[in-house]
């Protein structure tokens, strides 16, 4: 394997103070808004998405970028704000499942309008009309890392 070249370095960090930007700034957007953080879209989406709108809780890890640790407290705070619920797996004891409530469903799409402005503006604009060779390149670099 051939060592990263500095402009290689360079985009990476590029990539790196890009999303967290991006991500502190529409986090921002949804606080003024009264509405919770981004993770909590990524986790309603990702819920939203699957079948019977529900996860078991070690495949919704792989679809948000938390540890397990930080998911199960997210879940918790989610549950309490009655945006999913947990339920048990059948013949699992110890497994159980996180599913989107019909408040999850609304509060998804009242983030949505605050979220999708914001990826307009901090991304979209800056990417331009063809974004497609960093999508390509960034599928790339998602395919590079599979097992």
């Amino acid at each position: 394997m051939n060592p990263l070249s500095a402009s290689q370095l360079d985009a990476w960090r590029a990539f790196l103070n890009a999303h967290a930007a991006v991500v502190r700034r529409i986090d921002r957007d949804l606080a003024e808004a009264g509405l919770p953080p981004l993770t909590w879209y990524d986790v309603l989406w990702a819920l939203y998405r699957a079948s019977e709108r529900r996860l078991r809780m070690n495949d919704l890890v792989d679809h948000v970028v938390l540890t397990r640790t930080g998911m199960t407290r997210l879940i918790d705070r989610m549950e309490a704000a009655g945006t999913v619920r947990r339920e048990a797996v059948p013949g699992d004891r110890r497994g159980a499942y996180a599913v989107l409530t019909e408040e999850g469903v609304a509060l998804l799409r009242r983030m949505w309008h605050v979220y999708e402005p914001g990826l307009a503006r901090y991304f979209g604009e800056a990417v331009g009309e063809q974004p497609t060779e960093l999508s390509e390149a960034l599928r790339r670099v998602v395919a590079s890392c599979a097992e």
